[in-house]
């Protein structure tokens, strides 16, 4: 099978469809099989989602500068109040970032865990392997650290949550939607909980921004962070990572970038004006940018996500999920009743998963059939997205009853 690499290189030398010329908006097409470009059966948006054609041409655009900078004017970047909007956020709570895990480390050290570590954080078993892997090396220098057992059916205990953050916790962190299983967290009982006993709330949002409705202001979360290259249709080195407001002046300003700078000045060479200093700046203060914006992300997967997220607002996370639900519940019938199902019942996520020895097993016969899910050793995940049909749920389930 072709390399995600060679992929996108023949994606961006293949001619638009009609409708979806440069720079024109995706909108409602985004819910059409039109709107991508792709062979076989892809049910495997979780681990990277296909760029829609539009959001291609956008990322195309900015590369074709990059070979003749001089030849057109730099794009407008919208993606922040564009995915501000999209959950419910202030645009100044959200900063750029490269990554998901980038910003979960920037609020890691912003909380000041990462000196002498001390204090409790909580967690689970379903949160994503590389936040697992930071708070085990914090416990390694002596932070506190509970990580909480998935239950028989896939979900997380909350009351097995109120009990471990009832013990002097500084940080709750979860995964909202699970890479793992799909268990999506009730957001807003996860803070309830965790605010009662003077505790914080970090979400990754990865496997839920463009999957599932998200509203930081309701559910009261006090950080959180994704990357674009999955549900929101965007690409690698693109990233938002939300600060509410009022959580701001009480984290430690850790890293310094040009991002930060309100306002500069020179007082060193000819004809500058004299100052009181060579060098003068003022930092941005009370934003998500001063704090944690430190340079340039990937300016091409911002143009891409920007053209996505404006196709989201106009459609509707609701109207994405409520068309991916039904082969949602096709895959959990169906696959539930021949392998042992990971995901809990009624989820409504973008994931299902079930366990399998040796799953990778499976993999000729996928192959065969041209179609992509994510094997494990002894799992294997499937997850659909708008341009999924019923047809290809079912080719699926032909493959592994063969």
């Amino acid at each position: 099978m072709p390399t995600r690499r060679q992929s996108l290189t023949a994606l961006l030398a293949a001619p638009l469809a009609p409708g979806l010329a440069r720079g024109q908006d995706l909108g409602a097409d985004l819910l059409s099989r039109s709107a991508f470009s792709m062979s076989g059966v892809y049910l495997n948006a979780a681990y990277t989602h296909p760029l829609p054609r539009a959001g291609a041409a956008a990322l195309r655009e900015v590369e074709a500068g990059r070979l003749d900078p001089g030849s057109r004017p730099r794009p407008a970047r919208q993606s922040k109040a564009l995915f501000a909007q999209l959950i419910n956020a202030d645009p100044d709570e959200i900063a750029w970032i490269p990554s998901t895990s980038y910003g979960e480390s920037a609020i890691i050290s912003a909380m000041g865990l990462t000196d002498a570590p001390s204090g409790r954080v909580v967690t689970d078993i379903l949160h994503f392997d590389g936040g697992l892997y930071a708070y085990g090396e914090l416990a390694k220098r002596g932070l506190d650290l509970v990580v909480l057992p998935m239950t028989a059916e896939g979900r997380i205990d909350m009351n097995r949550l109120e009990a471990a953050v009832a013990n002097g916790a500084k940080l709750v962190a979860v995964s909202l939607v699970s890479m793992l299983n799909g268990f999506e967290h009730d957001l807003k009982t996860v803070c309830e909980i965790a605010h009662r006993k003077g505790a914080l709330v970090y979400a990754d949002l990865v496997q839920a921004a463009g999957a599932v409705p998200i509203d930081v202001k309701a559910s009261g979360v006090d950080f959180a962070a994704c990357s674009s290259f999955k549900w929101l249709m965007g690409d690698f080195g693109c990233g938002f990572l939300y600060v509410r407001r009022d959580r701001l002046e009480g984290l430690r300003h850790t890293q310094f970038g040009y991002h930060q700078m309100a306002n500069a000045a020179y007082h060193a060479f000819p004809l500058d004006a004299p100052g009181p200093a060579m060098f003068e700046y003022a930092p941005e203060t009370g934003t998500a940018k001063g704090r944690f914006e430190v340079g340039s992300i990937s300016w091409a997967a911002e143009a891409a996500v920007s053209v996505s997220l404006k196709a989201m607002i106009a459609v509707g996370v609701d109207q994405i999920q409520a068309r991916r639900q039904p082969m949602i519940d096709r895959l959990a019938a169906a696959l539930g009743a021949r392998y042992r199902p990971l995901t809990p019942p009624g989820s409504r996520s973008g994931i299902q998963a079930f366990s399998l020895a040796n799953a990778r097993s499976l993999q000729p016969r996928l192959q065969a059939a041209r179609i992509n899910i994510q094997l494990y050793a002894n799992r294997f995940r499937v997850s659909p997205s708008v341009y999924n049909t019923p047809e290809e749920i079912e080719a699926l389930i032909a493959a592994l009853a063969a």
